[in-house]
């Protein structure tokens, strides 16, 4: 096969995957922009501000992405992370003691049985449990608003990373098109300069023997 033959070969397959490299990048590209935009908007329309660095408590002031973005609106998915974990979970750890929206349905499963039971008895107690399962219930609903919302923060955070991580392959792309696009004009520059004539890897010739 002659040389410049071959070096127009990579080098037009060179310029095929270099388009190829950049239509995955700008769809890649799109997809990010999108997540990006998507995630922006559905937060933002939910008017969710941190408290401003004086407002902070004790505990609250122990987080360092709470004391950053204090005072700002909750637009972006590392904010989103941010007040699912370190606001609301750490709030959620206050109401419940620790204990989930699935976790406090047995003491109050419990108490109601409790409750029942001591009308029927009509028990001197019974308005003192019924407080505490009034107390437990209320309890109960607090934890589920807030696994709620914490929730769908982190379901804003996780689809923001997709659209991160669609940012970066975007990037991958872009630098090996412009890559193969160099090589492949390289090719091209080297094609042109080499003699129609010339093979690739042809066998040397054996050199005649000179008798003295």
């Amino acid at each position: 096969m002659k040389r410049r033959t071959l070096d127009l070969l990579f080098s037009i397959g060179g310029l095929g995957l270099a388009v190829l490299l950049l239509v995955v990048g700008i769809v890649l590209t799109t997809n990010a922009n999108f997540a990006n935009t998507y995630v922006h908007d559905q937060l933002a329309q939910q008017h969710i501000s941190f408290k401003p660095a004086n407002a902070l408590t004790d505990e609250e002031k122990k987080s360092d992405c709470l004391r950053e973005y204090a005072g700002q609106q909750l637009t972006t998915g590392k904010q989103a992370e941010c007040y699912a974990n370190e606001f609301i979970g750490l709030h959620l750890k206050a109401i419940g003691g620790g204990k989930t929206y699935a976790d406090l349905g047995e003491p109050q499963t419990a108490l109601k049985e409790q409750v029942a039971q001591a009308e029927q008895t009509k028990a001197a107690n019974l308005p003192d449990l019924q407080k505490q399962l009034a107390g437990v219930t209320a309890q109960r609903e607090t934890v589920f608003k807030g696994e709620t919302l914490r929730g769908m923060l982190l379901t804003s955070y996780g689809f923001s990373e997709f659209g991160r991580k669609a940012e970066q392959g975007a990037l991958a792309m872009y630098l090996g098109a412009a890559l193969l696009l160099l090589l492949s004009v390289a090719g091209l520059w080297h094609a042109v300069r080499t003699p129609a004539s010339e093979a690739f890897a042809a066998p040397e010739r054996p050199r005649e023997r000179t008798t003295a």
